[in-house]
């Protein structure tokens, strides 16, 4: 089948560890906005103790570590501001050291012009060395892998092809303000060296449960960069942003490609929506290397967002990523961390994840029970805490204890009782996109699959057994006013670009028991086509 993908045999046959380095530096657990903050770094504490436990990685042995270095000021301003660094600079100064009221003032200016005034992202001693050694690590691991000078320098033959990089994945800083918790973005920094230093082509594919904002605008007009955000609606969530309608402006229009998700999606709507919409998209950008954000909050038990997947669907994010790795990119692949608030529950074992499929070893079934011993009174001191937010949310409450398991069980995530309604939303949100930005003769040897049952469960990544769904029938024909007529003409207008002319006297087929809004005219106007 011509959807169906299976690693080359060069990079099948080689699962050596060797092939794959693991960069973290303790001095990266500086990057910490305060105890009451959600994003702390105990979760890459317990991150690394679990990978230790259980005998995926070795911090003794110099084949698996990638060491790593402060991004300099000209590697910094590929993508920031030269005055927000300076900025980032003199905020990084202990506040003892503003002796009069008029410094002060200037830095309260400043803290509110480059987005360091509020909770999310506070100014803090240090900010800049900490955030500087973070993107110099993910520029190192992906100069590494594309063989670059600025990457550590190794013999050919030991040179890998992939590179985890969990302290990563900042992607929501802009060229000139920090925002939602990220004051240099490490991956678009990353990027952008390698498109100065070479003429490669860079696939970056977000899982963050928010949307990738940082990085595609950093790119939103190259045609060498494809970024593709696989997140939560930005109706109700952080930032905002990632509609499919933003796909690039300029030469770059069709590279930037956005997949909002409804609240509560799970495992098996996102998966089919990864395995709809990724394979097609990789094949027709055919990059040359791939860098993967693996954000953990979309997981059930995180308390900052409402996706409700489990370890089944994060486990088939990893699993896709190298897929597509080892197919349309000669197994160069660099990953980064990201979000995850779920610090000690969700995102150690997630990240081990990652760890486990680059070097190709097998998860044990069973957490370390060391590991737990230590950490699981960490978090019983935390649990109320966990469990208000999550209420805040609207996540039900999680009755059970610590996980034990890599994966998780079954039975502690009930079906969403909206599952139908979110999974056909979805449907019709990858249809959309795969309209949008996949080439027609792509879409052809890619066509979607057939719908698939929401309430089957499976223990593998994708659903083996699959259900048609009869074609809808049309009950109405339904007919517009004279006023709306003119909002007709300004959708056909603002979508000329991407559909091309659409007959003024082309009837309008819906449902009557959906709603007439702008947005449902301009999908079935597109997908009638």
């Amino acid at each position: 089948m011509p959807n169906e993908i299976t690693p080359s045999t060069s990079t099948q046959a080689d699962n050596n560890s060797t092939l794959a380095r693991l960069l973290f530096d303790t001095e990266e657990l500086h990057y910490n906005f305060g105890p009451q903050h959600p994003l702390q770094p105990a979760r890459l504490r317990a991150l690394m103790d679990l990978l230790e436990c259980s005998g995926l990685w070795d911090s003794k042995d110099e084949h698996t570590r990638l060491p790593l270095r402060q991004a300099t000021y000209e590697e910094l301003s590929l993508v920031h501001e030269p005055e927000y660094i300076q900025a980032v600079q003199r905020l990084s100064q202990p506040l003892e050291n503003e002796s009069n009221a008029s410094q002060r003032e200037e830095r309260q200016r400043l803290e509110l012009r480059f987005g360091f005034g509020g909770d999310d992202t506070p100014a803090l001693p240090g900010m800049h060395e900490v955030a500087a050694r973070i993107a110099g690590g993910t520029l190192v691991a992906l100069s590494t892998v594309m063989g670059l000078p600025e990457g550590e320098s190794l013999p050919e033959q030991e040179r890998p092809l992939r590179v985890f990089h969990p302290s990563g994945g900042l992607h929501h800083a802009w060229q000139d303000r920090a925002s939602g918790f990220c004051v240099y973005n490490d991956v678009a920094i990353a990027i952008a060296h390698v498109l100065q230093a070479s003429e490669a082509k860079v696939l970056y594919i977000d899982f963050d449960a928010h949307h990738g904002d940082g990085v595609q605008r950093a790119f939103y007009d190259d045609p060498r960069v494809m970024t593709i955000s696989l997140h939560e609606t930005g109706r109700y969530l952080f930032p905002g942003t990632g509609d499919v309608l933003e796909t690039g402006s300029g030469s770059g229009r069709g590279f930037a490609v956005n997949v909002p998700l409804e609240p509560f999606t799970e495992d098996d709507s996102y998966i089919e929506m990864m395995e709809s919409l990724l394979l097609p998209l990789v094949a027709s950008f055919s990059p040359d290397v791939i860098v993967t954000q693996h954000g953990c909050d979309t997981h059930a038990w995180d308390p900052l967002t409402h996706l409700s997947l489990t370890m089944r669907g994060i486990r088939a994010q990893v699993k896709m990523a190298r897929r597509l790795a080892d197919v349309y990119s000669q197994g160069r692949w660099v990953a980064v961390g990201g979000g995850g608030y779920a610090l000690y529950r969700v995102v150690p074992r997630a990240w081990s994840m990652v760890w486990a499929e680059m070097t190709g070893q097998e998860l044990p079934e069973m957490l370390p029970e060391s590991w737990v011993e230590h950490w699981r009174p960490i978090w019983l001191a935390v649990r109320e805490d966990d469990e208000a937010a999550q209420s805040v949310m609207g996540k039900s409450s999680t009755p059970h204890d610590f996980p034990l398991t890599f994966m998780d069980r079954v039975e502690h995530f009930p079906a969403q009782p909206r599952r139908m309604s979110i999974s056909s939303t979805n449907r019709h949100t990858a249809a959309l996109v795969r309209h949008l930005v996949i080439p027609p003769s792509v879409r052809q040897a890619f066509p979607a699959g057939r719908h698939r049952s929401p309430w089957r469960a499976s223990s593998t990544s994708s659903i083996s057994s699959e259900i048609p769904r009869p074609r809808p029938r049309v009950v109405a024909r339904w007919r517009p006013p004279e006023a709306f007529y003119s909002c007709v003409t300004s959708a056909r207008s603002r979508w000329w670009s991407v559909c091309g002319p659409t007959p003024a006297c082309a009837p309008l087929r819906v449902c009557p028991s959906a709603s007439i809004n702008y947005c449902s005219i301009l999908r079935v106007a597109l997908i009638a086509r």
